[in-house]
């Protein structure tokens, strides 16, 4: 049993309890503090640190590729793409406006899409006169022929380039935000996983082992991929992303972020270094996991990538690899909704967790 002193502090009632302390937990309780600085706000995260895709991504601040567009597009309708790009793009100047660029490594270098088809090119114009209400741009997406030699790629076809976007680094953004958590007075319980949610009429029980609970009045689930305990009739996918870094190589001329394959690769300059992520269509079954994994399969074949396409003729060496898990579902907006009297949630990302947080965040916020 704990004592009256853990009563009293560590485990009392709050207003609101959040579960989860990745992207869209913080920006949440920031959200909330900012508009009601009465409110006591307790994190909970089963983690010492917050695990995920916020700290196990690759590091992109963009909100869809031409191709990706397209495709939402056909499957979702222009209105819905748009509202998801909108709120992509305005979490990414969010972003920008909390934190100067040094202090999360901020980077505008652009976002590339390679093509290997001239397909997709017959839908840009379309697709740019759309997005100028999101972007303010005559062109979001314009062809850059030259920049395929200049950053080396030359067994790509065409390279399309958006302004828009560039990296970051998630392991201090997540600082940050904790940081400014902090100076707004919310609080963590990290290291503590939930076993068990109680709702009545009054408050929500939300237990941990026997005897050890805390109370509120709200309880707001941001556990995107690890939501199926607690919202099972929810449309959720765990997506597991597998990256590689190579060791640094000698005048690597890639600048920006690029996508292949409607989004399903992704890599970037980050030091010098190759980071390479994706390939889950590759092997989607398997990659269906929260396992926090890396398989032969996809690693050989990420390898191969970056021998064909990326560093055609170069000699590289891995340096790290590790896996981020991602929320995915029959359609890519986010879940965010009240599930019952007491109960909401933000969840289901779709791999852009940072660049919807800061916007979900709002969301919830009025919801509360």
């Amino acid at each position: 049993m704990i004592s009256i002193w853990e009563q009293e502090t560590f485990y009392r009632k709050r207003d609101i309890v959040i579960i989860g302390a990745g992207f869209s937990g913080l920006w949440a309780a920031i959200s909330i503090k900012e508009r009601s600085p009465e409110k006591s706000i307790l994190i909970i995260e089963r983690n010492a640190v917050p695990l995920g895709a916020s700290t196990r991504n690759a590091g992109f601040a963009c909100f869809g590729s031409l191709t990706e567009v397209i495709a939402d597009a056909q499957k979702m309708g222009w209105e819905k793409t748009l509202d998801l790009v909108r709120m992509r793009f305005e979490g990414l100047q969010k972003i920008r406006k909390y934190f100067k660029s040094d202090e999360i490594d901020f980077e505008l270098s652009g976002g590339y899409e390679i093509l290997n088809s001239d397909e997709s090119l017959q839908h840009i114009n379309e697709v740019n006169a759309k997005l100028k209400s999101v972007t303010g741009l005559e062109e979001t997406y314009s062809l850059q022929q030259d920049k395929i030699n200049e950053f080396r790629l030359g067994k790509s076809q065409f390279l399309i380039e958006n302004p828009c976007e560039g990296s970051l680094h998630s392991g201090k953004l997540l600082q940050k935000l904790l940081e400014k958590c902090h100076e707004l007075k919310v609080e963590f319980l990290f290291g503590i996983e939930v076993k068990n949610i109680e709702e009545t009429s009054d408050e929500v029980n939300i237990c941990f082992s026997e005897g050890v609970s805390v109370k509120s009045d709200q309880l707001i689930h941001c556990t995107n991929a690890f939501s199926s305990k607690f919202l099972e009739n929810e449309n959720i996918i765990p997506a597991r992303g597998q990256i590689l870094l190579t060791e640094p190589i000698d005048n690597l001329k890639l600048k920006g972020t690029f996508h292949y394959d409607e989004g399903f690769y992704y890599f970037r300059n980050l030091e010098n270094r190759v980071l390479l992520g994706g390939g889950r269509n590759q092997d989607f079954k398997t990659e269906e996991t929260t396992a926090f994994e890396t398989t032969e399969f996809l690693q050989n074949h990420l390898e191969n990538f970056l021998k064909e396409v990326i560093l055609p003729n170069q000699e590289f060496k891995i340096a790290l690899r590790w896996s981020g898990i991602m929320a995915m579902g029959s359609e890519k907006t986010p879940i965010v909704k009240r599930l019952s009297e007491r109960q909401l949630c933000t969840v289901r990302l779709s791999g852009m967790g940072v660049a919807l947080a800061p916007k979900v965040g709002e969301m919830i916020t009025i919801m509360i």
